[in-house]
């Protein structure tokens, strides 16, 4: 089972036509994603490999029966994108673009409480579900379809914990990134609520950063409503208070909270052991199953 995305998920790339919309559309096609449509204005009418090209995510939606969209749209515009796909009848858009401006994810955020759309990112790599379906840039190689499911603001974390869960025979049954800016879509909790509901999942892993306080939210929510075990990581331990490290989220303000010591500390109350390597979230994993 999986969550969020499966092979029947019926997807729409926005930015098709662009070189990164293009390259990971290909790529997705050939994981097996139901990719039926793409979206770039003044160039309808077109295809890319077969794929055929409108100029509004509406016609796409009307003309392929899309329930999903993925954005490759360049950041100045993609705030845009975001708007046009929340205003169709889609049941989750995946906002990998990096760089979108402050002013217009709060925008966006203000509108996802008046639509039933989900949004995941912006700035993440996508969600996965190992030999079903992928919407974004994850290597599918390295995912093994399974009964872990995983939700992390970062990429490449995501890579490194799946990976060393994959070499032990663990599977995956959903691998979300929700993305390292201040101001994203689907939440830590939104996430665990998921995966806490999927009777396929048995264990799930949660990829955490130094920045902000959603980890120590969902400390709370773990404690107070999970029955299925959770693994943690928390990046950024050595970083120094004021300096961002990478995500735009990633930044400490002195304040006493968002720091890595303070995200650990309420995962460990929570009953989440945190690994201090990808490879020991790994062996957590392994104890639970």
């Amino acid at each position: 089972m999986s969550i969020l995305v499966d092979d029947d998920t019926r997807v729409v790339v926005q930015g098709i036509t662009g070189g990164e919309g293009k390259f990971h559309t290909q790529q997705m096609v050939e994981y097996g994603t139901n990719v039926v449509a793409g979206t770039s204005p003044g160039k309808g009418g077109q295809d890319v490999d077969g794929i055929p090209v409108y100029d509004t995510v509406d016609e796409a939606v009307e003309e392929e029966d899309a329930d999903a969209s993925v954005v490759f749209v360049p950041p100045a515009f993609a705030g845009d994108a975001v708007f046009e796909a929340l205003d169709t009848d889609l049941d989750l858009v995946v906002a990998i673009t990096e760089g979108i401006p402050t002013q217009d994810m709060a925008k966006v955020n203000k509108r996802l409480t008046e639509v039933d759309t989900r949004l995941l990112g912006p700035n993440c790599p996508g969600i996965i579900t190992p030999d079903e379906a992928k919407l974004g840039i994850l290597p599918g190689n390295i995912f093994e379809s399974g009964n872990v499911g995983l939700v992390s603001r970062s990429g490449t974390l995501t890579y490194q914990v799946v990976s060393n869960l994959t070499d032990r025979g663990i599977g995956q049954t959903t691998a979300i990134g929700i993305g390292g800016d201040p101001i994203i879509g689907t939440s830590f909790v939104d996430a665990l609520e998921l995966f806490e509901a999927d009777e396929d999942t048995d264990a799930v892993v949660m990829c955490g950063e130094i920045g902000g306080e959603d980890e120590e939210q969902a400390a709370h929510y773990i404690a107070e409503n999970m029955d299925t075990p959770v693994a943690g990581f928390i990046a950024g331990r050595t970083a120094p208070p004021g300096k961002r490290m990478g995500h735009a989220g990633a930044i400490v303000s002195g304040s006493g909270t968002g720091t890595a010591e303070s995200k650990i500390s309420a995962l460990n109350d929570a009953g989440v052991p945190v690994g201090d390597t990808p490879n020991e979230v790994a062996e957590h994993v392994e104890d639970f199953l």
